[in-house]
């Protein structure tokens, strides 16, 4: 019997761990280019944002914050696993976000 339990703890563990990872793929608010977030060019993941967010009609903000929202979600989930260099790629696509949707860059 003690088999059964165990099994049953590290399947609720991990499918609460991956729930991150499901939303990300299934998002209802925008429809993302595939493994966008892996970019090394901040314009690059900044200029498909905005392209998914002007696109999409199901979310519930501005594009600007719906773009932002998603950028800043995954940098919140996946930072511990984010590299140093990597982590400051995303902040620059903040930036360039900014820039794209001719808002203040801070």
């Amino acid at each position: 019997m003690p088999a059964t339990k165990t099994a049953k703890k590290k399947t609720a563990k991990t499918s609460k761990r991956k729930w991150s990872a499901r939303v990300m793929q299934t998002s209802d608010a925008l429809d993302l280019e595939k493994s966008i977030f892996k970019s090394d060019d901040p314009k690059k993941i900044a200029s498909s944002l905005k392209r998914s967010a002007k696109k999409s009609h199901r979310r519930k903000g501005t594009p600007f914050q719906s773009a932002m929202s998603m950028l800043n979600f995954y940098i919140n989930r996946a930072g511990h696993n984010l590299s140093a260099s990597h982590k400051k790629v995303l902040e620059d696509a903040k930036n360039e976000l900014r820039i794209a949707f001719d808002r203040p860059a801070k």
